[in-house]
């Protein structure tokens, strides 16, 4: 079972968007059998059986064991991961393309941005899954309070200047071999959860 996987096939998506497909996923983190869940979810075993089956054609949960019980075969099933995001590519007529209207100060520019770099990693990771290796990547995720917009504004700018002179340094166009690899940097206010707020 993956972590997280990239939802890239529409007709994937719309399956796993059904509310009770999406709490099967849920409840086959670990496995279990139709039988299991049914007294879960509180349905019948039949109409389990039903999501389940649309569920393993779009493989989004596999058979982990087969046995006999009684007069029939149990089946049980776990989710292919512990997480699903649906790709842009799944609503590829109408995903978002930064290079429309490029504002690194528009939220919505920065929402395109994010939905390319969901696109491009779901993207490398069915290939290096596919080609049974490692895929490099790497993310820094923090957080910072600033004492005024002020503050905000030239942190943005000091860091906007510190990665430009970074990709200045090691970006080399001529090298024989190399690959490129795309950078992002954002900046948002962080969401407060509801419990912070009361």
């Amino acid at each position: 079972m993956f972590e997280v996987a990239v939802i890239e096939d529409p007709a994937a998506a719309e399956v796993s968007l059904d509310p009770v497909r999406a709490r099967l996923l849920a409840e086959l983190a670990e496995p279990g059998s139709a039988t299991m869940l049914a007294a879960k979810v509180g349905l019948p075993r039949q109409k389990v059986n039903y999501h389940l089956r649309t569920l393993e054609q779009h493989g989004l949960v596999e058979l982990v064991e087969e046995r006999r019980k009684g007069n029939v075969n149990e089946r049980l099933m776990q989710a292919t991961a512990a997480s699903y995001v649906i790709s842009p590519t799944a609503l590829a007529a109408v995903q978002p393309d930064p290079a429309r209207s490029p504002d690194r100060l528009s939220a919505r520019w920065l929402l395109a941005v994010s939905a390319r770099l969901v696109r491009d990693v779901g993207t490398l990771i069915t290939g290096a899954t596919k080609a049974k290796k490692r895929l490099a990547t790497f993310a820094l995720d923090g957080e910072v309070r600033f004492a005024t917009a002020a503050d905000r504004a030239a942190f943005a700018e000091e860091l906007a200047s510190c990665v430009t002179r970074l990709v200045a340094k090691y970006h080399d166009e001529q090298a024989e071999g190399g690959r490129p690899h795309r950078v992002i940097v954002a900046l948002h206010p962080s969401v407060i959860a509801k419990e912070e707020e009361s």
